[in-house]
């Protein structure tokens, strides 16, 4: 039968297993939270970097050279060419055109303002566009603008347009390209200004041939037309502010859904909004007849 002595040592012997146990299992312990706490975090920055790399847009993932495999959203463009509108009210014939020096030059030397007396408002004038991209057809109706009609020839015969380029398309809401500009910033024009020819129940479709402006002269209050003017190949919803002066032919449209359809870079969005074309227009030659 063991002693006193030897039980204390049992008892010793028992308390330090115990003891040793105890630190086992904490030990044990502290090991699995530090594996399943850094498990956790490898998860939630996997995720986060998932989220971040996702390409939304087609529901694939980006790859890590931050690339998308996502193709550009085609345009969609009206196939219905507009028949011109009619005034309500025809004009008188002549009629008389006030054109004013604008605030700034002209972008072209030597070019003149046309004659403003007697000017016809009855029948059309062909105009030919050579250009890069194919020839484009116009037919401009006195009927609607005698005065812008007559603005344009008289450009056309100075060789203004020879050489410009178009400087801005817009695909999303207002479908038109713009040219008219030989600085190709759309700033510039021809030296001198007109007033507007719409009315108020104008509006406007593919093939409509417009007059861009800056809106009323904050001094005089009379209109800015120039040179500008866009093709409108789409959708136009737009105030009864801009002069339709004419229209392209359906081939001469092919060819800018064609640049439409290139897109372009951004370069006046927001405001007011489109950009340049990716496709370049540059008219080589513009030609009566």
């Amino acid at each position: 039968m063991p002693n006193n002595e030897q039980r204390r040592e049992q008892a010793k012997r028992k308390l330090e297993r115990q003891l040793e146990n105890r630190q086992k299992r904490a030990k044990r312990r502290r090991t699995t939270a530090l594996v399943a706490t850094v498990v956790t975090v490898v998860v939630v920055a996997g995720g986060i970097y998932f989220l971040a790399t996702r390409d939304w847009s087609n529901g694939d993932a980006t790859a890590a050279t931050g690339e998308s495999s996502t193709a550009p959203k085609p345009i969609q463009i009206p196939t219905e060419v507009k028949a011109l509108p009619k005034r309500p009210t025809a004009l008188a014939d002549p009629v008389t055109c006030e054109y004013r020096p604008s605030a700034e030059p002209g972008s072209k030397e030597g070019i003149k303002a046309p004659e403003a007396a007697g000017i016809s408002s009855t029948g059309t004038q062909a105009i030919t566009i050579k250009a890069n991209i194919g020839e484009l057809k116009l037919t401009l109706d006195k009927s609607l603008a005698p005065c812008t009609v007559n603005s344009f020839v008289s450009l056309v015969t100075q060789k203004y347009y020879d050489g410009s380029s178009c400087h801005r398309i817009g695909t999303e809401g207002l479908q038109m390209l713009q040219c008219g500009d030989p600085t190709g910033t759309g700033s510039g024009g021809p030296g001198y200004a007109f007033d507007n020819e719409t009315w108020p129940e104008l509006t406007y479709g593919r093939g409509y041939l417009a007059m861009a402006n800056a809106g009323l002269d904050q001094t005089t209050q009379k209109g800015t037309n120039g040179s500008q003017f866009f093709i409108v190949y789409g959708d136009a919803q737009l105030s009864p502010d801009y002069t339709v002066f004419g229209s392209l032919d359906e081939a001469g449209l092919k060819l800018i859904d064609d640049v439409a359809r290139a897109g372009h870079d951004g370069s006046f969005d927001p405001s007011p909004g489109g950009g340049k074309p990716n496709k370049e227009v540059k008219f080589e030659t513009v030609t009566v007849g």
